[in-house]
């Protein structure tokens, strides 16, 4: 294991109970929990999208903001829903927000999760053809990498108002090297192989739209596994990158078991999702030598490079910092973490 980082859903509520009471909350929160992540020592600040929903909808603002008051730390998301982007606008800001972090922006795409609304995507101006919303999601990620590569396609104008360079456009601002930092969302093997194949990273989540009977960490070692063949098979020239999303919360505290201690007896879940089995992966909570002990056993965390770890991001700032602490602390370390 490589990389530890933070992933948050940014989820706000007016609730008295919430420390996250609105949107201007969670974005300024979002923020100053990745400045408190990057002092801690953790190497990456990771950030989900839901349209529709009071969580973090707009990460192009956010992640330049994340940038400019960061100077070491990843920043990413996990993941954005690609029925929903225009590819060249968001090329657009997924360029001038890496440029702004000095080239740091790990981009987590998909083709998303079930959304708070019906076909979310037509209110956005997006209409599938043969209802194939997928397949849309697919569309939009091809054009968004081909433009990601840099190369001029747009006819420039004969009259322009500034001068052009020469041959034909390519969409501004350009930053090199963000096509390489690009991960898709697989929820199950095939999708991991189709993912190897664009050659983007993969990010697997706590949650897979499959399930074959296994323990939810040996089928997401399984989907790795299958991701880093059709890697090599397709003859990528990089060495790829995995990550993996866990809930982890140590228990050193009177507050943390107040919280937790009810998850100390979590397991994996299996139910259905959009007209399929799906496998949810258990939450792990406990004393950190417990914790040490349960994680060296998760065979997906030993695959990837990368740990996210889900944050409970509406107990605030410095309740989050002291998790990541104490994750990065007492937990980290045993598991091989620099």
């Amino acid at each position: 294991m490589k990389s530890i980082g933070f992933l948050s859903f940014g989820h706000w509520t007016p609730s008295p109970q919430s420390q996250t009471r609105s949107a201007s909350d969670a974005l300024l929160q979002s923020i100053d929990l990745a400045v408190a992540a990057e002092e801690l020592g953790a190497d990456g600040a990771y950030f989900r999208v839901h349209h529709f929903a009071r969580q973090l909808a707009s990460p192009f603002p956010l992640l330049a903001a994340v940038g400019a008051r960061t100077s070491r730390i990843e920043i990413g998301t996990g993941v954005i829903d690609m029925r929903y982007e225009n590819p060249l606008y968001m090329a657009e800001d997924a360029g001038a927000a890496d440029l702004i972090s000095g080239g740091r922006l790990q981009l987590g795409i998909s083709r998303g999760s079930p959304e708070q609304v019906v076909d979310g995507f037509r209110y956005f101006g997006y209409a599938p053809e043969d209802d194939d919303h997928a397949g849309m999601a697919r569309q939009h990620t091809e054009v968004f990498l081909q433009v990601l590569e840099g190369k001029g396609f747009a006819e420039p104008n004969p009259q322009p108002m500034f001068p052009n360079p020469p041959g034909l456009l390519r969409i501004e601002p350009y930053s090199p090297g963000l096509r390489d930092r690009i991960w898709w969302g697989a929820g199950s093997r095939a999708t991991a192989e189709w993912t190897a194949q664009q050659g983007m990273n993969l990010m697997s989540s706590t949650l897979l739209t499959e399930d074959t009977g296994v323990p939810f960490h040996e089928l997401q070692a399984e989907q790795i596994a299958r991701f880093r063949d059709a890697w090599r098979a397709a003859g990528h020239e990089r060495e790829p990158r995995v990550s993996v999303s866990r809930s982890i919360l140590p228990i050193t505290s009177d507050v943390d078991r107040q919280y937790f201690y009810r998850e100390t007896a979590s397991s994996d879940q299996v139910g259905h999702l959009e007209g399929g089995l799906a496998r949810f992966g258990k939450t792990y909570a406990g004393e950190p030598d417990k914790l040490v002990q349960e994680l060296a056993e998760d065979s997906a965390i030993a695959a990837a490079d990368t740990l996210l770890i889900t944050v409970p991001n509406q107990l605030g700032v410095d309740y989050n910092a002291h998790l990541i602490d104490s994750v990065l602390r007492d937990v980290a370390p045993g598991l091989g973490w620099r």
